[in-house]
């Protein structure tokens, strides 16, 4: 068996046991190039790519290896040069695509764009200042490796989460990384909306061409909620333009967005394929221990001392986002310091009542979830009713299902009657094969915690 033949089989193995982001992200560009006295050497891209591998993904990779040849007993990584297979002491190896390749846009006025400067990156923002919990950690580690191979790797970068989870942080990061590294480097952060507002000015003024032409002088691209091109079809035929521009010419592009390109709706297609074609990492919630975290380095910053338990106390209560935990703590500083009071328990309780009350899950309904549904998978509440036995009606149906019998709690037969007097044995049936798929396949595990979050947000 050729060294080809055993990655292959063994890569279609991984694929299966991890999320198809984190495979993108990590097995792209791999290779074995060593197999001597039971020991594999797999060539990775870069010294990044190599040190995830054999601290995060050791075990996945050795397991796959021993399904096709049990006499494999360890396994290491090496870097690749950029024109052979063979070990190598540079972690900026270039990319020979085995994935699907796409890319993003920008924008800007009619800027004349001379190197790092009229970037609109805030300085303040950087990967020191950022910190990593399990919900955000691939997220920025793919962003600190386009830091490191601008253009070669991850290209599109496409990063979505809610609101105040830290997206416009690690898309700043990024740029002022890639500043200080390469200040030859022509940068340009915007977001979608103001993109839209100086290509409608630059129609109005006649100076069209130049703004494109501004556009695909830039080196790295960073677009920060490009959900809102979402129907603007004159500034998506646009962005489209200057995306495949810089996209063909090796560009680094990373986007933002609140939701994965799936569900950005009237997105057009063609978009829609490259920001997917890309590297798509998303952000969740901040968990506990990670907002314990942020709450004392935050509070470090500003000089204001809070015991540990009062800490606990507001990460506890506060768990939408980063913002918000920020912006709780802000208030009870000053707070404080208005009334010379110490920030006890109980005073932070009072001092944040109303926002600790607006924290706790608000009522839903079934239909709350079937809005969100029918939302993210583009099908029409008829047809979810129908008795359609198309995958891409029947697929949505037993999500809706086991979602109002998950979060409601409503009876199997209520369920039934709801969508139409359908017998329980059928809802039964859409729960219990949801319910065994969410454990099996995280891709999936994250399509729906993504529904529960669009579900419960305020």
């Amino acid at each position: 068996m050729t060294h080809d033949d055993l990655w292959e089989k063994s890569l279609a193995t991984i694929e299966l046991s991890i999320s198809k982001a984190n495979f993108s992200t990590w097995f792209k560009n791999t290779s074995i190039i060593s197999h001597i006295n039971n020991h594999i050497v797999i060539g990775v891209p870069n010294g990044f790519a190599k040190e995830w591998l054999e601290n995060k993904y050791q075990n996945y990779i050795l397991k796959a290896l021993r399904e096709v040849d049990p006499s494999i007993s360890s396994i290491s990584c090496s870097v690749l040069s950029s024109d052979t297979k063979k070990p190598a002491n540079v972690s900026e190896a270039p990319v020979i695509n085995r994935f699907n390749k796409t890319s993003s846009d920008i924008q800007t006025k009619t800027p004349t764009f001379t190197r790092n400067t009229n970037n609109n990156l805030n300085t303040r923002y950087s990967f020191d200042t950022f910190i990593v919990g399990e919900y955000n950690e691939l997220a920025k580690a793919a962003c600190v490796a386009v830091s490191e191979n601008i253009g070669k790797v991850y290209n599109p970068l496409f990063i979505y989460g809610n609101v105040g989870l830290g997206k416009t942080h690690l898309l700043q990061s990024i740029g002022n990384a890639i500043a200080k590294k390469y200040p030859e480097q022509r940068i340009l952060y915007t977001t979608s909306e103001k993109f839209t507002t100086e290509l409608i000015n630059s129609i109005k003024n006649g100076t069209a061409a130049q703004f494109k032409n501004q556009y695909k002088k830039i080196d790295l691209l960073i677009i920060d909620d490009v959900q809102f091109l979402s129907g603007k079809e004159k500034t998506q035929q646009e962005f489209f333009h200057i995306f495949n521009t810089l996209y063909q010419e090796d560009k680094q592009i990373v986007i933002s967005s609140d939701r994965p390109p799936k569900a950005i709706n009237t997105l057009s297609d063609r978009l829609r394929s490259r920001f997917e074609g890309g590297m798509i990492v998303d952000i969740g919630s901040p968990d506990l221990e990670t907002r314990i975290a942020i709450l004392k380095e935050k509070a470090s910053q500003s000089n204001f001392y809070v015991s540990d338990d009062s800490i606990h106390f507001i990460a506890e209560n506060i768990k939408n986002n980063v913002r918000e935990l920020e912006g709780a703590l802000n208030r009870v500083k000053a707070l404080c310091d208005l009334q010379k009071k110490e920030p006890t328990i109980q005073f932070i309780k009072n001092s944040l009542a109303e926002l600790i009350e607006s924290n706790q899950k608000r009522a839903i309904q079934a239909s709350d979830i079937l809005d969100v549904t029918l939302n993210f998978y583009e099908i029409s509440k008829e047809d979810l009713f129908s008795k359609a036995r198309k995958k891409a009606i029947v697929h949505p149906r037993q999500v809706s299902m086991y979602l109002i019998r998950s979060e409601l709690n409503m009876s199997y037969p209520g369920i039934g009657k709801y969508f139409g007097g359908r017998d329980h044995t059928t809802v039964l049936h859409s729960y219990e094969k949801i319910a065994k798929l969410r454990k099996t396949d995280k891709k999936f595990n994250d399509e729906i915690e993504y529904l529960l979050e669009k579900i419960y947000k305020f």
